[in-house]
């Protein structure tokens, strides 16, 4: 009996070898079964959250998984948050695609976190719109937009006002507080101290002018807002009549319902793209690269037009549903900020506008 005992537990230490788990595999490595076959190939991508991550993993990562059998894995975060994770990661990448604001872009780029990308290894970077080639060989420009003034355009009807034609027709007792205007810890608010100030004299190179127009926009808002998680429930709500933000933004409150409409104004609104980095050391950059490039083919931007981004590849059009509230016309002027520099001043700037700016929140109004 017991020789047969023995006998059976031989087979069975046998056969559990035979299913055990497959000898474990370095980074970059692709996984192997037990029949010998290929496993599945994934990257990581780290970028905003909400739309832009709604249409990756919804939209453009099961397409691209059909078509190359490389799996996507996203995770949401602010683009500094993402800087931040990938400088922490660097001698171990856990992130291979990393999608940043123009700003965060030239930070990665000068604390050497991310690989140059053109057209010898990201192929369809010659069919990208020079407007938005900005960060030509840091990144691929992706998600297109403005940041640009918006109005509920009933509200305006209502009362009669006239609509924005300037960045300072953005203050003004008229709109009773009724505002949402992002703190300058948010590109969106940079952006506005930045129209502020080419509006009256100014420039990215001398702030000032708008440092001072922004106390006046201070003046006339009950507070400034962290993102856009709080900015777009108070548009929806009717809470505030009168905002600056993504382009984006304000056509997906639009096709939601929302009476509200972009502003350009007569100083040009700011042309830019979240874009993607190649993270540096990634054991995946050949399957990242492909994802990149499936990123800005015209397929990819069909997909990413349909959610309110203007298409970076040329010739392509914001989806037809967006035209009435986001629609850029050929005589809407449209500029290039200096990212370089509004990196070089962004933390001054910053800690100036809580100083000087911030106290002003509301002393205007009635």
């Amino acid at each position: 009996m017991k020789k047969v005992l023995s006998l059976l537990s031989i087979i069975v230490l046998i056969a559990l070898a035979g299913c055990g788990n497959p000898t474990p595999q370095k980074p970059g490595e692709t996984a192997q079964t037990s029949a010998g076959e290929k496993g599945v190939k994934k990257i990581t991508i780290a970028g905003n959250g909400g739309v832009i991550e709604r249409t990756i993993r919804d939209e453009i990562a099961p397409k691209f998984e059909e078509e190359t059998g490389i799996k996507v894995n996203y995770i949401s975060g602010l683009s500094g948050e993402i800087l931040s994770k990938v400088e922490l990661q660097k001698n171990a990448p856990q992130i291979d695609i990393a999608f940043f604001v123009p700003v965060d872009v030239i930070r990665a780029k000068e604390k050497d976190l991310i690989v140059p990308v053109d057209e010898s290894n990201v192929p369809n970077m010659k069919s990208v719109d020079p407007r938005f080639s900005a960060m030509e060989k840091a990144a691929a420009p992706v998600f297109g937009l403005v940041i640009a003034p918006g109005y509920n355009t009933d509200t305006f009807k209502k009362k009669g006002l006239k609509p924005i034609e300037s960045w300072n027709d953005l203050i003004s007792p008229d709109y009773e507080g009724k505002t949402a205007f992002s703190d300058i810890t948010n590109d969106w608010g940079f952006n506005t101290l930045n129209g502020l100030a080419i509006s009256n004299g100014g420039s990215t190179d001398d702030m000032e002018p708008g440092l001072e127009k922004a106390k006046d926009l201070a003046g006339y808002s009950n507070t400034f807002y962290k993102n856009s998680t709080q900015m777009m429930p108070a548009i929806q709500q009717g809470a505030a009549d009168v905002t600056v933000m993504g382009s984006y933004s304000i056509g997906e409150l639009a096709v939601s319902g929302v009476p509200i409409k972009m502003a350009v104004p007569k100083e040009g609104v700011p042309l830019q793209a979240f874009s993607a980095g190649l993270v540096k050391n990634t054991p995946n950059s050949e399957e990242a690269l492909e994802f990149m490039n499936y990123l800005i083919s015209e397929k990819a931007q069909a997909l990413i037009s349909e959610k309110g981004f203007y298409p970076t590849v040329e010739g392509m059009k914001i989806a037809e549903k967006y035209e009435e509230s986001i629609g850029l016309k050929e005589s809407d002027k449209t500029f290039k900020p200096d990212f370089a520099k509004f990196a070089e001043i962004r933390a001054e700037v910053s800690d100036r506008w809580a100083k000087e700016v911030t106290p002003e929140l509301g002393k205007k109004l009635k």
